[in-house]
């Protein structure tokens, strides 16, 4: 008996080591087959959860998990979005692209214009390529290096073109002469390096030739008995000194006669006295004499005329001085509108513009940026761009206008002038401050009259530059 009452408390014994064991492991989570979605647990992992082992265990208390817990069973949320006070970040402004051709032009000293031109590749391949001098309007050359050639351009115009293969890192000087078309006159010739279908430029530069044996001729004013307004005064005051001598020299002859009648007078008796005396006579009453109405009146005219003829020369000469052709520099426009010649680089409130050259297509004709309209053509600028403000400036290509002959204008065809720059669009982002870039400008023009004018602006309130063409 005593052995069988011990054997049921030693299998009680086993019992309660087992139970806190099997509580305190987790169960086991049998592994779903491929393809079935397994559906989480409602209860928590690391919450103690009470097991039966052959018989009814006792159920255990139910604590609630900690806030810990619960907060990393939540969703992450999202990160904030930015403030509405950032705006989104600006464009950065484009940069020039690296050039492979560079070109530099200089005038020579000599009395004819002469000009020189290096051309270098400064890339790691050869390089083949197009150089094009304009010439001045009216110029012929007398001189060309070898490998150049002259052909007329349009109108009045002709380029000297030369057709290069540079080596890598090479360089090249070209020259030319020209013959004056007036003695002293400055001659501006820029010269552009292209591709070798001639279509798309590599650099372009400029230079003008001054005359060096004729030195400028100093400006100095008419001395001052030869200008018109000293002449009139001194005209009018003769005329004045002349009627008061007139009128003095009369004044002194009336006195003289009447003095010489009073002495010769005498009475009857030969001008002996008498005993008698005279009859007192009533004398005239004297009256100061007057300058007569005809000089009076002449003196005012010739005054009146010397006043009149000053304010009316003063007032032509101010008026001729005016430049109508200038933009207004007052009120909404910001800077002073420049115009200028084909090659002269001109300024204006954010960019320096310089156009190298323009070339127009025949009608209907297909270029790099497609075929032309049927009853119009393409003309093509080349331009160079710089940025002479401490800020990336943008810039439009709706205000690059083309003047036609009776007034009318034609903005840049950007979908052509993009196809000209190899689909890349130049008006997208703002020029980099201090930045050059040289880039060709299409404009679609209607009828055979090429562009007289360009007008290039950097902004709508800006006065802009005008271009002549030749």
């Amino acid at each position: 008996m005593p052995s069988a009452a011990r054997a049921p408390s030693a299998a009680q014994a086993l019992l309660a080591a087992q139970a806190p064991s099997a509580a305190q492991a987790p169960p086991a989570t049998p592994t779903p087959p491929p393809g079935v979605a397994t559906r989480p647990s409602a209860v928590p992992t690391g919450v103690p959860t009470a097991v039966a082992t052959g018989a009814t265990a006792t159920p255990a208390t139910t604590t609630r998990p900690p806030v810990a817990v619960l907060a990393r069973m939540a969703v992450e949320p999202t990160p904030p979005s930015a403030p509405p006070a950032m705006g989104p970040p600006s464009r950065a402004p484009a940069s020039a692209p690296p050039q492979q051709v560079t070109v530099a032009v200089a005038p020579e000293t000599s009395p004819a214009p002469r000009y020189r031109i290096q051309v270098r590749n400064v890339g790691n391949a050869p390089v083949d390529t197009t150089v094009r001098q304009e010439l001045p309007a009216g110029s012929s050359p007398t001189a060309i290096s070898a490998g150049g050639r002259s052909t007329r351009a349009g109108g009045s115009t002709t380029e000297v073109t030369w057709r290069l293969r540079l080596p890598a890192h090479s360089s090249t000087t070209l020259g030319t002469a020209l013959a004056a078309t007036a003695p002293g006159q400055p001659l501006t010739a820029p010269a552009c390096a292209f591709t070798s279908d001639g279509t798309r430029p590599y650099d372009c530069a400029t230079a003008t030739w001054q005359a060096a044996a004729a030195p400028a001729a100093e400006v100095t004013e008419a001395p001052p008995w030869r200008r018109y307004p000293v002449l009139l005064a001194g005209l009018a005051i003769l005329l004045l000194i002349s009627a008061a001598l007139a009128w003095v020299w009369r004044r002194r002859r009336a006195g003289r006669v009447t003095a010489a009648a009073l002495a010769s007078g005498g009475g009857s008796d030969g001008g002996r006295g008498t005993i008698y005396p005279r009859p007192a006579a009533p004398s005239a009453p004297r009256r100061r004499r007057t300058p007569p109405v005809w000089l009076v009146v002449g003196a005012a005219v010739v005054v009146l005329a010397g006043v009149v003829g000053t304010a009316g020369w003063t007032a032509t000469r101010r008026v001729s001085a005016i430049d109508t052709q200038k933009q207004p520099t007052s009120g909404a426009w910001m800077g002073s509108g420049v115009t200028g010649p084909v090659g002269v680089p001109l300024r204006e409130s954010a960019f320096e513009f310089t156009v190298y050259r323009m070339s127009c297509g025949s009608p209907g004709k297909a270029d790099g940026g497609g075929a032309a309209p049927a009853n119009g053509r393409r003309c093509q600028a080349t331009v160079g761009v710089r940025n002479v403000t401490g800020d990336h400036q943008p810039w439009h290509g709706q205000l690059q206008r083309a003047y036609l002959p009776g007034g009318r204008w034609v903005s840049t065809d950007e979908s052509a002038t993009r196809a000209a720059n190899l689909g890349r669009d130049i008006f997208a982002d703002p020029m980099a401050a201090g930045s050059r870039m040289v880039l060709p400008l299409v404009f679609t023009v209607d009828g055979r009259d090429p562009p007289q004018q360009l007008e290039l602006r950097s902004g709508v309130f800006s006065a802009g530059v005008r271009v002549h063409m030749p």
